[in-house]
């Protein structure tokens, strides 16, 4: 027995002239749902790399500086799979980025405006060190600090400095070294502060002569009592007058001998150790900038350089005048 089959979706019929038509229904659907389809991809392809550009950090800790330059220190996790990450800063001012991954292993960061694009090479957490100069502005004597944060975070203020108005409570506000150390909620933060460098002196009272006899004798012993001290103090020069080398060599005693920090730190890249001896025979401290200027090095490798070896132990960082001040450790022996 033969069966007929007649298809569902086929409707045939006839032209005036005989012709027969075909009409399919499902080539009308699948015309329709493909350009559906391709269109939802495109948009979740978009979406996702802006997603994890705004991936919220795990921990966010900011030190304003008595220039209002901000030190910002954020740890994040990442996808371990990505082999490029882009992460959104906090201004386009950018000094000093360090990007940190697992074990410690320095990540080459690229800034595009107010982004890095940081090769992973693997990590699952990255910490990003990065000085900003686009959070505080000044305008007379008051200081404003301006965030956007997409997470909780710490922000530790400068010495001296009176906070006179903030937009949001903190959640949390302690003293450390005699600064202010506040814990703020995420969304929009603003914080009007003074800061304050005035040191005060104690005033010079001249006595008054009251006639020009006692005044010419007082001006003629003074000259008389400066040219005795002048040639005392030239004839102690002379006589404990030390060479140049003997000083260094004092101050180089202060601080622990080269080959003592070697034997300590045996592990110490070659590159690394030129810079220590640069540091020892400077008398144990330098400025970062003389450091670029000795190896011909850029801001950011040297600044690589600097936290990798305070990182070790060997070296402290110091502000000076608005410079970084790198100095060799004293207490290497007791923390070996």
């Amino acid at each position: 027995m033969t069966s007929l089959i007649e298809p569902t979706q086929l409707k045939n019929s006839l032209g005036d002239d005989g012709i027969l038509f075909v009409r399919n229904d499902s080539i009308f659907d699948t015309m329709v749902k493909i350009p559906l389809l391709v269109a939802s991809m495109i948009i979740v392809a978009a979406l996702l790399p802006v997603q994890s550009s705004f991936s919220s950090p795990r921990d966010l800790d900011l030190i304003i500086y008595p220039d209002g330059t901000t030190h910002v220190t954020s740890e994040i996790d990442i996808d371990p799979f990505l082999t490029d990450y882009e992460l959104n800063l906090f201004g386009k001012i950018i000094d000093n980025l360090v990007v940190i991954g697992d074990d410690e292993f320095l990540l080459d960061a690229d800034i595009i405006d107010d982004s890095a694009l940081i090769q992973t090479f693997g990590s699952s957490v990255i910490t990003i060190e990065y000085d900003i100069h686009d959070l505080v502005s000044k305008q007379g004597k008051l200081w404003t600090f301006s965030l956007e944060s997409p997470s909780d975070f710490k922000l530790l203020l400068p010495q001296n400095s009176a906070i006179v108005g903030m937009t949001n409570l903190p959640i949390n506000m302690e003293i450390i070294n005699d600064q202010n150390q506040l814990t703020l909620s995420s969304g929009k933060t603003e914080i009007d502060y003074f800061f304050s460098t005035n040191t005060i002196t104690n005033p010079i009272t001249e006595p008054k002569v009251e006639t020009n006899y006692f005044s010419y004798v007082i001006i003629g012993g003074i000259i008389i009592i400066v040219l005795i001290g002048i040639t005392i103090i030239l004839r102690n020069q002379q006589k404990n007058q030390k060479p140049i080398d003997q000083v260094k060599t004092i101050q180089k005693n202060e601080i622990l001998e080269i080959e003592t920090i070697f034997k300590i730190k045996p592990d110490l890249r070659e590159d690394d150790k030129e810079l220590v001896k640069f540091i020892f025979n400077n008398g144990g401290e330098v400025l970062e900038s003389d450091l670029r200027k000795k190896f011909l090095q850029p801001r950011t490798t040297m600044w690589r350089a600097v936290k990798r070896l305070e990182r070790e132990g060997v070296i402290t960082i110091e502000k000076k005048d608005l410079q970084n001040l790198v100095k060799l450790r004293k207490n290497m022996e007791n923390e070996s």
